[in-house]
């Protein structure tokens, strides 16, 4: 079976207080609400205590159009993915000459060619390997691309692949657009990035998280619960109000159904290493699988120093895990959510000693 042998991650430059934030907030959206101060408490509620954006504060208290963001995003996404695969090839101790295969994972800008292509450029990297970017998972990209490289390691079991999920939310920030939703996120997203290196059964040689079998799951006919509205102005956040109702009613079913193929159930769940999409999110995880607030500590801990950064998130909450003592057959339940709407699970075990 695949390993999860390293996760390092790279916050964006510009590390930002939440209570920071009211006051740019309050100038932006205050004509538009008289009821603006109960609207603001949302930063106060969410349980984030800081962020990390791509650009200063004052950048986004101007109009920018889609293609200055988007010049900014493919310019700080080399320089913070460059530095992330440098990160996790160094703390693995494999060289780049023994990737097989990178898997690109992003959708809060646009490149062509991808960032997967300009980093391997950028760092010299061998021309052979194999690229996979994919656009449009969203806050399930993280698990997403673990899943995916567990597939291509099971028919590679000789195979280094590497996993980057790399987000700047922040840069998608429309200053017109005054809906609830724009808020919301506002309030919650962020941007860092995350390289996780996964190795085949003939490649992995340390400890790590076993990957014992992954399941993607879509549900019909719910497009308009997560996304974005691609405008002139740039890309406009779909946010769903029902989306905490939603998980509830139907992350159990998929998730029992996972387990049981398994010959598991929730009882065997020991960790629970969970995208945090927010403190609603997080609430309803708890709530649909019957489990106590401990299980979510590290996702929320994760959420209250970096917000929401959708695809790389559910990635930090994994190298928390791993950073701490962990106990040979420690079992785990990997899981996140995003458009679609769609859930991406992976069932993990601890081998080795940490």
């Amino acid at each position: 079976m695949p390993m999860i042998r390293t996760v390092v991650t790279e916050n964006a430059p510009y590390r930002v207080n939440q209570r920071d934030l009211v006051g740019v907030v309050r100038n932006l959206f205050g004509g538009e609400y008289e009821d603006i101060e109960r609207l603001l408490k949302v930063f106060g509620n969410g349980q984030i205590d800081s962020r990390y954006f791509a650009a200063p504060l004052d950048w986004f208290e101007k109009d920018r159009t889609l293609e200055e963001k988007n010049n900014l995003y493919i310019e700080e996404a080399v320089r913070m993915g460059s530095r992330a695969v440098q990160k996790c090839l160094a703390e693995a101790e494999v060289d780049a000459t023994e990737i097989d295969a990178i898997i690109f994972i992003s959708s809060s800008g646009l490149s062509t060619p991808t960032i997967d292509a300009r980093i391997m450029n950028e760092l010299n990297m061998p021309p052979n390997i194999k690229r996979m970017p994919l656009w449009g998972l969203g806050c399930a990209g993280g698990a997403a691309g673990l899943s995916r490289a567990d597939d291509y390691c099971r028919a590679y079991p000789g195979a280094n692949v590497l996993v980057l999920c790399l987000e700047l939310c922040s840069l998608t920030f429309v200053r017109g657009d005054k809906s609830k939703s724009n808020l919301i996120g506002t309030s919650l997203f962020s941007d860092g990035a995350a390289c996780v290196l996964v190795a085949g059964d003939k490649a992995a040689d340390d400890d790590g998280f076993r990957i014992h079998a992954n399941r993607s799951a879509l549900m019909p006919q719910s497009e308009d619960v997560m996304g974005w509205d691609v405008r002139d102005a740039g890309l406009h956040v779909v946010f769903s109000r029902s989306i905490p109702s939603i998980i509830e009613k139907w992350l159990k079913p998929n998730v029992n159904e996972f387990l049981a193929a398994l010959g598991k159930s929730t009882d065997d769940i020991q960790h629970f290493i969970a995208h945090p999409g927010g403190k609603k999110v997080l609430t309803a995880y708890e709530k649909s699988l019957e489990m106590p607030a401990s299980q979510t500590a590290i996702s929320r801990q994760v959420l209250s120093e970096y917000g929401n950064m959708s695809s790389p998130t559910v990635l930090y909450v994994l190298k928390e895990f791993m950073d701490r003592p962990m106990k040979t057959g420690e079992e785990a339940l990997l899981t996140a959510l995003g458009p679609g709407f769609s859930s991406e699970m992976l069932w993990l075990e601890w081998v080795g000693e940490a």
